[in-house]
C-alpha cells in the first residue's frame, strides 16, 4: 500500500436556528426557540470539539467555517468565546480563512464589524435574489435592499473576501430576470458567486407542495448566458456553481472537494477524517439541538469506516465538481490506493467523452461536467 500523508484539516461548525424555515430548505435548521440558548450551545460545541481532538494528529486548521441554520443570529459576544475555546485546542494556520454565513437583514448588519473584529475573515451572504416577487416565493425574510445594503455594509465592515449565495430557476422566474439577479450581484464586486438551480428535495414544503419552475430549454438558456455573464466581468467558474475573483477560491470548499479532512461540531454536523494508517471514517452528530445540548446524551450519533472499494467514489464525486479536477497523484495521496484501481473506469470515461484523456490529471469534459451523475456512476462499479 502506498505511504499516506495526513490531508489538510477543516473544521465546520453547525448552527441549526432560523427565524424560519425556507420551504426550499433540507439542511438541518430548526426555528428560533424564543430566546437563544448561546452560552448553552458554545459549551456544547467545545465539550464536542473534545471528543474530536485525536483526530488532529497534530496538524493546524486551514479553515473554519460556521454554517447553518444562520449562524449570523448569534451574538459577537457568543462567537468570540467560542473562537477562544477552539484556539486553545487547535492551531490556526497563518492564512486560516473563517467564514460565517450570515442573512442579509438588518438584525444580523449591525454585528458586522465586531464579526470582523474577532478574526472572521469571509462573509457568506445568502442573498439568493435581489427581486422581491422571488423572495417572497422562496420564504426569505429580507428585501431586496436589505440585500445590496448586506454587501455594502459587508466591505464597509472590512470584509474584502465575500460570497453572495444566488439561485436562478426559481419560481416563475424569466430568464432576463435570473440575469437582472446576477447583474446586480456582480455591481456589488463581491469575490466570490455561489449561483446554483434551485432542486426540489426531499422532506421539504417545495416537495411535497412543488412550485411552477421554469422549464428545461429556459433553465439551459439561463446557465449558459449566466455563465458567460460571470466570465466576462471576471469570475472564473472553478466549480460547478462556484465562481471567484482574483484566486478568492473558498479554501474550505476546496479541501471538501480535494478529499481533505474535517472536523464536524454541531447538531447535525458531519466530519471525515484519516488516520495514520490510512483507514478513512466519516462520522455524524445528533440532529436535534436539545438533544445534542443534553449532556447525558452522546454528540456523536454515527460512525462508519469507509471501504477501500467506496473510495473511488468518494474522492471522485468532490474532485470531478472541480473544473480543472485534480493532480491524479492526489488520488494516492488521499487513499493510499495504487491509482491503477482507477484504470478500469477511467478508460470507460475517456471512451465515453466525460473524462479528459490527460494521464497526469483528473478532470470532467464539458460533456462529463454535463452529466456529472452519469460519470460518477463508473466510479461506483
Amino acid at each position: 500500500m502506498p505511504s499516506l500523508l495526513l490531508p489538510p484539516l477543516s473544521l465546520y461548525i453547525h448552527i441549526p436556528w432560523c427565524v424560519r424555515k425556507c420551504p426550499y430548505c433540507d439542511f438541518n435548521s430548526h426555528k428560533v426557540p424564543g430566546e437563544l440558548p448561546e452560552q448553552e450551545y458554545i459549551k456544547a460545541l467545545l465539550l464536542d470539539l473534545d471528543t474530536e481532538l485525536k483526530k488532529v494528529q497534530g496538524r493546524e486548521l486551514v479553515s473554519i467555517f460556521f454554517g447553518g441554520g444562520t449562524p449570523s443570529l448569534f451574538s459577537a459576544k457568543a462567537f468570540d468565546s467560542l473562537l477562544q475555546g477552539i484556539k486553545q485546542r487547535l492551531c490556526f494556520a497563518d492564512d486560516i480563512e473563517i467564514t460565517l454565513e450570515a442573512n442579509p437583514g438588518t438584525f444580523e448588519q449591525e454585528k458586522f464589524s465586531a464579526y470582523r473584529a474577532l478574526g472572521i475573515n469571509r462573509l457568506s451572504l445568502g442573498v439568493q435574489s435581489f427581486a422581491p416577487k422571488q423572495l417572497a416565493a422562496l420564504g426569505r425574510i429580507h428585501s431586496n435592499i436589505e440585500a445590496i445594503h448586506a454587501a455594502l455594509n459587508a466591505r464597509k465592515a472590512g470584509f474584502n473576501n465575500f460570497n453572495l449565495d444566488l439561485m436562478h430557476g426559481l419560481p416563475e422566474q424569466s430568464i432576463s430576470g435570473a440575469l437582472d439577479d446576477l447583474k446586480q450581484a456582480i455591481a456589488l464586486s463581491p469575490t466570490h458567486i455561489s449561483w446554483y438551480q434551485l432542486t426540489l428535495e426531499p422532506n421539504t414544503e417545495f416537495w411535497s407542495k412543488p412550485p411552477k419552475l421554469p422549464e428545461d430549454e429556459p433553465l439551459w438558456e439561463i446557465q449558459q448566458a449566466g455563465q458567460k455573464l460571470l466570465a466576462k466581468q471576471g469570475y472564473q467558474q472553478y466549480e460547478v456553481s462556484a465562481y471567484a475573483r482574483n484566486n478568492h477560491q473558498a479554501k474550505h470548499n476546496l479541501n471538501y472537494w480535494q478529499f481533505g479532512d474535517y472536523l464536524g461540531i454541531g447538531a447535525g454536523a458531519h466530519g471525515k477524517w484519516t488516520e495514520a494508517g490510512g483507514k478513512i471514517y466519516r462520522n455524524w452528530k445528533t440532529r436535534l439541538p436539545k438533544d445534542y445540548m443534553n449532556p447525558d446524551k452522546p454528540f456523536t450519533a454515527g460512525e462508519r469506516l469507509l471501504g477501500i472499494e467506496e473510495l473511488p467514489f468518494e474522492f471522485m464525486l468532490g474532485a470531478l465538481r472541480l473544473n480543472q479536477g485534480v493532480p491524479a497523484s492526489l488520488f494516492t495521496k488521499r487513499c493510499a490506493l495504487d491509482s491503477k484501481v482507477l484504470d478500469k473506469p477511467r478508460k470507460k470515461a475517456q471512451q465515453l467523452g466525460l473524462l479528459q484523456t490527460h494521464a497526469e490529471r483528473l478532470a470532467a469534459t464539458a460533456k462529463g461536467r454535463l452529466f456529472l451523475n452519469d460519470l460518477l456512476q463508473l466510479f461506483m462499479d
